[in-house]
C-alpha cells in the first residue's frame, strides 16, 4: 500500500465537478482531504492518496486529463 501526498488545483468550471469522488470510485484509491479553500471562482484540495502505485498512477493520469492541476506535495511543501 502506497500513500502520495498532491494538491489539486481545479479550473473554475471544473469546481462542482465530482472529481475526487470518482477518483476513490473508478481506481481503488483511499482519498483523504487533509486542507481545502473552495469558492465559485477558485478550488484547490490537499490530498493523502492511498492504495497501490499502479493505481494512485492511473488515478492522477486521469485527474489531470479531466484539466486539474496535480502537484506533489513533500514535507509541507507543494511542488510544482
Amino acid at each position: 500500500m502506497a500513500k502520495r501526498q498532491v494538491m489539486f488545483t481545479f479550473p473554475r468550471e471544473m469546481i462542482k465537478e465530482p472529481i475526487i469522488y470518482h477518483l476513490s470510485h473508478k481506481f481503488e484509491v483511499v482519498t483523504n482531504i487533509r486542507r481545502a479553500d473552495v469558492s465559485e471562482d477558485r478550488g484547490w484540495v490537499v490530498l493523502e492518496l492511498e492504495g497501490a502505485d499502479k493505481e494512485i498512477e492511473a488515478g492522477v493520469a486521469w485527474v489531470k486529463e479531466k484539466g486539474v492541476r496535480v502537484d506533489p506535495i513533500v514535507g509541507d511543501v507543494v511542488e510544482g
